[in-house]
């Protein structure tokens, strides 16, 4: 009976480890090992590096002779502002100088038609070489291109200069401005007249216009708002201010810089903000029409 008893209880055992074996002694699921970098895949790797080489940059010189400071390496804003100003000022104030010294002239003429006094052969002279430079129609009679002459030959507020110049050339760290002394984004259309506008359309022929001095980019900035189509406006707002003896004040005028950007009402929104924000920069300026002492 003890052996029997005995034979059952090893029966079961071996059943019941027979039935859990499958289980029990199953593979485990194929075990896939994380890839691991050799060194000699890393060296690989770092010759493919090597194999593609960045393009160098090329350092762009310089189309003019002024030795620049290097805004770009100011931190400190309002000492950056300071300096941008001050730079460009001297050239502003020179310009605003000589258009009242040939306003002066050009009342003085006016004030002698209106005597029915007239010109002489030489102020005749000076009157059609002004007429030609500020883009005055010749077959005018003389008042009428004196009138012209007057609305053209005018002044611009030093602050609105200056935050002109500042927007367009980034506080003088711009391409345009270290290369080619442009402060304000003015174009040209002669082959090799300035720099050419990375990333231009295909086809188009404009060049960002390059100076030899500052005196002589300011010189261009007038030259454009006084002269183009374009300005118009400004050119009939000044005049209006004039005509109510009121000063050209920097942010009346302006309203009339819409066409200067492709951004319009957002452009001159920028500038009259700037204005507001840098007032204390121009706390020196004489918003007067006349010529200083």
């Amino acid at each position: 009976m003890k052996i029997r008893g005995l034979i059952k209880v090893l029966l079961v055992g071996f059943l019941l480890v027979g039935l859990a074996a499958p289980f029990t002694f199953m593979p485990p699921p194929e075990y896939k090992a994380p890839l691991k970098t050799t060194t000699s895949d890393l060296a690989k790797s770092e010759q493919k590096a090597v194999a593609v080489k960045k393009p160098k940059t090329i350092k762009e010189k310089p189309l003019h002779d002024v030795k620049l400071p290097d805004f770009a390496s100011i931190r400190d804003i309002a000492t950056k502002k300071k300096r941008f100003f001050d730079f460009i000022q001297p050239a502003v104030a020179k310009q605003n100088q000589r258009l009242l010294q040939t306003r002066q002239k050009l009342e003085y003429w006016l004030e002698q038609i209106t005597l029915e006094i007239g010109l002489t052969e030489t102020e005749q002279a000076e009157l059609a070489k002004l007429a030609k430079r500020y883009r005055v129609n010749k077959h005018s009679s003389t008042l009428q291109k004196i009138d012209e002459l007057l609305e053209r030959v005018d002044i611009i507020p030093e602050s609105l200069v200056l935050v002109q110049a500042a927007n367009e050339s980034a506080w003088g760290t711009s391409r345009f401005a270290r290369i080619g002394l442009n402060f304000f984004g003015i174009w040209c259309y002669q082959p090799k007249c300035g720099m050419v506008p990375n990333g231009r359309n295909e086809g188009a022929k404009h060049e960002v216009a390059a100076f030899d001095s500052v005196d002589d980019a300011v010189k261009g900035y007038f030259r454009n708002i006084n002269t183009h189509n374009a300005y118009m406006v400004f050119r009939s707002i000044r005049s209006q201010l004039r005509a109510h003896n009121q000063p050209l004040d920097a942010e009346i005028l302006a309203t009339g810089l819409l066409p200067y950007s492709e951004r319009g009402a957002h452009y001159v929104l920028d500038i009259t903000d700037m204005l507001r924000h840098n007032q204390r920069f121009f706390a020196y300026e004489d918003t007067s029409t006349h010529l200083s002492d």
